[in-house]
């Protein structure tokens, strides 16, 4: 799976390539094409909870 900054360029490499949100960061999957995967951003940090 490829980082990528622009999720644009990713998404129209194939007509199947599809973005998805999940766990705060942007996916591009590609059930025909795999090798097309690629992530942009990361998780916000986890709090720690006091107490």
């Amino acid at each position: 799976m490829k980082v990528v900054a622009s999720l644009k360029q990713a998404k129209l490499r194939h007509r199947d390539c599809q973005i998805v949100k999940r766990r705060g960061r942007l996916y591009v999957i590609c059930k025909t094409a795999p090798r097309f995967k690629c992530v942009q951003g990361r998780p916000k940090p986890k709090r720690k909870n006091k107490g």
